[in-house]
């Protein structure tokens, strides 16, 4: 490389640089919204720094979307314009680049002019490391285009992989909500009776055909049911009313390990059935107490699992 395209690759540099600067400092109104920041914001632990967009996420954007896109990308020309100016090995080169992001985070907490994000500086590196494999696939000739182009093309196999790999771990280490279980499939801890009467009945003007199950008082003021559900996160769905024709007089009350998560009561006749929906992070023992006239019906849940766990 010659003296000439030496000063070319410095000012475009420096010109970039300075774009970063604007960017991590001064742009998205950050300067206006200094005086209504209370404190300093340091976040260390990483959070989701392995989601990115996914294809469908990219027909409809959003600005957490680009921002973990940009967050990569942005940082990629660093890769390729600093080994051009300085000869450096891949671990000394991002060493220092680690460095320099982590003193700028810094920076912009301290200035109140952002925050200091592991995440990002996870991103930011990840797109220099991008950068500099792609500077040394594409710089393999004497000729500039041919380079440029190769180094180019190299990037963008580099983003698809690096993409692709997240779009896994994200997938792998992402709970979702498994299949809807219903109650009584569950060992009943608590008596014989597990629901499975499902006649059907009338509640305003809707007539309601229970799917799973059904459970009442069976003709007692107050009956409890038990279950054991293993220390599982998932959320509890249930349907909840009083059937015409009968005394508009009862409660329901849920809890799990001691806890109660919901308690209702009925003195009228409903106009249509009440839905509930209760998240449960542990739980153990469900217990479930009907008074009354009231009933419950096509109770069940879906656990929060891992793919590979299901």
């Amino acid at each position: 490389m010659n003296a000439k395209h030496r000063k070319v690759i410095l000012v475009i540099t420096l010109c970039y640089t300075v774009l970063i600067f604007y960017f991590m400092f001064l742009a998205f109104g950050r300067a206006a919204t200094v005086d209504r920041v209370t404190g300093y914001s340091f976040l260390f632990l990483p959070d989701a720094f392995f989601r990115l967009p996914g294809l469908s996420d990219l027909l409809h954007p959003t600005l957490m979307d680009v921002w973990a896109l940009g967050n990569i990308a942005a940082f990629i020309p660093f890769g390729v314009l600093i080994p051009l100016l300085y000869r450096t090995g891949f671990f000394r080169y991002m060493i220092l680049f680690i460095l320099c992001i982590l003193v700028l985070e810094t920076v912009q907490a301290l200035t109140l002019l952002g925050s200091f994000d592991i995440n990002d500086v996870i991103q930011n590196s990840l797109g220099a490391a991008v950068g500099f494999g792609a500077f040394r696939f594409g710089y393999r000739t004497k000729k500039v285009w041919r380079n440029i182009a190769a180094t180019c093309i190299a990037a963008i196999v580099l983003m698809i992989g690096i993409w692709g790999s997240f779009g896994i771990v994200d997938k792998a280490f992402t709970k979702e909500l498994g299949p809807f279980i219903a109650l009584n499939e569950l060992k009943n801890s608590g008596i014989n009776s597990s629901g499975t009467q499902r006649d059907s009945f009338r509640i305003g003007g809707q007539n309601v055909e229970p799917q799973y199950n059904a459970y009442s008082t069976e003709g007692q003021q107050t009956l409890t049911y038990t279950y054991t559900l293993g220390k599982k996160e998932l959320f509890l769905y249930l349907n909840f009313g009083i059937p015409n024709q009968e005394d508009a007089n009862g409660s329901i009350s849920i809890s799990a390990d001691g806890q109660e998560y919901l308690s209702t009561s009925a003195e009228e006749p409903s106009d249509e059935p009440g839905m509930s929906s209760i998240y449960l992070q542990g739980a153990n023992e469900l217990t479930i107490t009907l008074e009354g006239n009231v009933r419950i019906w096509d109770v069940g849940f879906r656990e929060m699992r891992y793919t590979w766990n299901w």
